[in-house]
């Protein structure tokens, strides 16, 4: 048997330790330590990252090398998630999360584990499936979003919240969001939804692969990620009043059957408008205008 041939399987872990404030970086020797004892058929190699572009150049470069059956995993919150999707997109390689950040949005949506425990489980018993991702393309190039492109009312949210010193999860989003709504007017939009042009006033678009955003917020609930369609979620122009009296129930997904919501199913959407900047995965994607376009089945992921 040629060298080649006779090579394991390789497991990569790319670490951003200061997730969760430091939190991944202390669990880290338990995850390699339960990772050695329960696949012992396998190369495992743990790297850390000191920084967003060490990261993503690490994952890339695992993701390029790796022959079908080898992992990338990272581990960290939706920052590593996004740069690990990316890098894993149309290669061989299979993504594992292992969430030890504050949000873990795309990490419930698709279905991951949402502790750590139960995460390297997971990669331990290899259970997989294979799911679409949305591809945003704009001034900035093209990428790949798993969970939501937001622009509106939450992307200004999501900036602020990132910007933000202490962090407290969904709780600072929950509050910034408040504080957020009292100076917000509605936008004016351009969209073109398959080929059908729309203008309109609106609170926020959000563009769905998975539901899950913003700590824990179920824009759309009943997204799947696996269907070949993006789930398009439009909150139209509203008082903020009414805004207020919503805002809680979108942590249920109970939202949804208020008149100033508006769902779609499309396979492409082309966003324009004033004042407009969109984010994904809880990550800033530059300005419109932007195309977003589902990918279906282009990536494999570790689930529980």
């Amino acid at each position: 048997m040629s060298a080649e041939l006779a090579k394991q399987r390789l497991i990569s872990v790319v670490c951003n330790e200061q997730s969760g404030g430091g939190r991944a970086g202390r669990v880290l020797p338990k995850v390699a330590r339960r990772l050695r004892e329960g696949i012992t058929a396998a190369d495992l190699h743990i790297v850390t990252s000191n920084s967003y572009e060490q990261a993503r150049d690490l994952t890339r470069s695992f993701a390029l090398q790796a022959r079908p059956g080898d992992v990338v995993a990272v581990m960290g919150g939706d920052g590593m998630a996004h740069l690990g999707l990316n890098a894993c997109a149309g290669t061989d390689a299979t993504l594992a999360v292992i969430p030890a950040g504050t949000g873990n949005d795309f990490a419930r949506g698709a279905g991951i584990p949402k502790s750590v425990t139960e995460a390297v489980e997971a990669i331990v018993t290899g259970t997989t499936r294979v799911m679409d991702l949305s591809r945003l393309t704009n001034g900035a190039g093209p990428r790949y979003v798993g969970a939501v492109v937001s622009s509106g009312y939450d992307a200004r949210v999501n900036r602020a919240t990132n910007d933000i010193r202490l962090r407290f999860g969904a709780l600072s989003y929950g509050w910034i969001a408040l504080r957020e709504l009292a100076a917000f007017e509605p936008l004016q939009y351009r969209l073109v939804i398959d080929g059908e042009a729309r203008e309109l006033k609106a609170m926020m678009v959000a563009i769905c692969n998975t539901g899950i955003f913003g700590g824990g917020m179920q824009i759309s609930p009943d997204a799947d990620a696996a269907d070949g369609m993006l789930d398009i979620t439009i909150i139209h122009e509203a008082s903020r009043g009414k805004l207020l009296r919503l805002l809680p129930t979108v942590y249920s997904g109970g939202f949804i059957t208020n008149p100033v919501v508006e769902r779609i199913r499309a396979r492409t959407v082309e966003v324009d408008g004033e004042d407009l900047f969109l984010m994904g995965d809880g990550e800033e994607m530059g300005d419109v205008p932007a195309t977003v376009e589902c990918v279906p089945g282009c990536l494999r992921v570790i689930v529980g």
